[in-house]
């Protein structure tokens, strides 16, 4: 596997997201969590996370909640050592209640390419069934399943 690390080109940039993006699909936290450096520094909605343990810990309880979670991630802008990028997933609660969350995350990544600062900004918007767009076997996104543009969000 190669490993993508900065400088990031828009390229590599790309294969990034979509590398988190199927990592986040698979809902392993503990897969998710090799790709942070072990002191990795978070800011989800107002929740603060620190180090690999506790962004175990954090997903566990977010996919828990969180059922039939599909994700895509797309892209914003990058520099040097840095990537932006827009994201939409769809969940429902154990209630069988249906949301689409849209979002926005900053990534910062060290010099080996391990993600050390991460914050994202969330908001849930509540769904019918019959609303949904990610339609795909739980786990990765196939790759001719439209992205976030082709789909309208």
């Amino acid at each position: 596997m190669t490993v993508l690390a900065p400088p990031f080109t828009l390229e590599t940039a790309t294969k990034k997201v979509r590398v988190a993006e199927d990592g986040w699909n698979s809902r392993d936290p503990e897969r998710v969590s090799l790709v942070y450096t072990p002191d990795s520094r978070w800011r989800n909605r107002a929740e603060f996370v620190t180090g690999r343990a506790e962004i175990v810990a954090f997903l566990s309880r977010k996919w828990a909640k969180e059922l039939d979670y599909r994700l895509i991630k797309e892209i914003w802008a990058h520099s040097d050592n840095r990537i932006a990028v827009r994201f939409a997933y769809e969940w429902h609660d154990d209630s069988g209640n249906w949301f689409r969350s849209y979002g926005n995350e900053n990534w910062e990544f060290d010099a080996q390419g391990l993600m050390q600062r991460r914050y994202a900004c969330i908001n849930d918007l509540p769904i019918k069934q019959s609303e949904r767009k990610f339609h795909w076997p739980l786990g990765r996104r196939p790759d001719d399943h439209p992205g976030l543009s082709e789909l309208g969000l």
